[in-house]
């Protein structure tokens, strides 16, 4: 396979101060500034290959959605190097980026509100088509437009519909239909099932898979619950607080997982038999905040295996075995 996405050293930050009079702050009964800057992703490197899905897992706030978001670039970087299919596009203005925007798509989290409510179904599947010539006439997009609603389980003579009038996973199989309109070859699924019900998970996973064999796609996947991308990914990368804690292959994760973290979400996968999927201490506290980031490992204050180092530096990504890295001082 060829290489499609090599991001290195990614960062993104939100500067939450609106102008200096916001950065003035009480303390101690002093007047004293104080930037308040998020700082959601933190030199996060990774690479996938053509045709390949690859899953970004964490908690909620872990900064994974917006790590797609920045490589897509509906968010500009703030540093790192984005490269898509040998081309360097960190740089690259709207208008640069524009060509590109055929290639690749996003499924986004709630059907509902990515979807325009004023807009008929088949104008939501045309529009696109038009705009990025992928149509030459409106009658051909329509034509399109009819047999993608077909291939994705939604009758054609639902077509004249509001998004309002369909169930949550309708919804998401429309969602999709529109991320397929323009032929893109990288499809960014941004947590595209856990808005629906159990239920109907398996019928949309099940859906992107199949879709993914019959078009050549390549995925990027991002879920907080590991046992969503178990059977679709090929690799994974596993984050916490803006950084990968570890990454490797689906065997890799899911038969030798190192990192406590990546322990601790596998323990709070519930199974039939009321055991988790692996046996790990369950995470105690909450998510630091990312405007203050911890010392040293970013995970140490909630970590079962911390020792002295884990506070004071932050540990070196390690290759434990090949294709498989882990940032985590028990591994130094």
């Amino acid at each position: 396979m060829s290489r499609l996405l090599e991001v290195t050293d990614l960062e993104q930050r939100f500067d939450l101060n609106t102008d200096f009079l916001s950065k003035l702050v009480f303390e101690r009964g002093r007047l004293v500034k104080r930037e308040r800057v998020v700082k959601a992703v933190n030199k996060v490197s990774f690479s996938m290959d053509k045709g390949e899905v690859f899953s970004i897992v964490g908690e909620s706030g872990c900064g994974k959605s917006t790590v797609a978001r920045t490589v897509i670039k509906l968010i500009e970087p703030k540093g790192g190097r984005i490269v898509y299919d040998g081309r360097d596009i960190t740089g690259l203005s709207r208008e640069e980026m524009l060509p590109l925007r055929k290639k690749m798509q996003m499924i986004f989290q709630d059907p509902y509100a990515s979807l325009n409510p004023r807009q008929r179904v088949v104008d939501i599947l045309t529009e696109p088509m038009i705009f990025h010539r992928a149509a030459s006439s409106v009658e051909e997009a329509r034509e399109k437009a009819m047999g993608l609603l077909s291939r994705v389980g939604i009758r054609p003579e639902q077509a004249s519909r509001y998004p309002h009038q369909f169930s949550g996973g309708q919804r998401q199989r429309i969602g999709i239909a529109r991320a397929l309109a323009v032929e893109p070859e990288f499809i960014v699924a941004d947590e595209p099932v856990s808005a629906l019900d159990v239920s109907i998970q398996a019928q949309i996973l099940n859906l992107m898979m199949d879709l993914k064999e019959e078009l050549s796609l390549s995925y990027m996947f991002i879920a907080h619950d590991l046992s969503v991308v178990k059977h679709i990914s090929d690799n994974l990368a596993v984050m916490y607080l803006g950084k990968i804690a570890e990454k490797g292959s689906k065997d890799h994760i899911f038969g030798n997982p190192l990192h406590p973290y990546t322990l601790a979400l596998f323990s709070a996968i519930p199974r039939i038999s009321g055991t988790s999927m692996r046996q790990g201490k369950n995470l105690e506290g909450e998510i630091p905040g990312a405007i203050d980031l911890p010392s040293g490992c970013f995970f140490h204050g909630r970590c079962p295996k911390a020792m002295d180092i884990c506070s004071k530096t932050a540990p070196d990504e390690i290759e434990v075995e090949p294709g498989h890295m882990v940032s985590c001082h028990l591994y130094g």
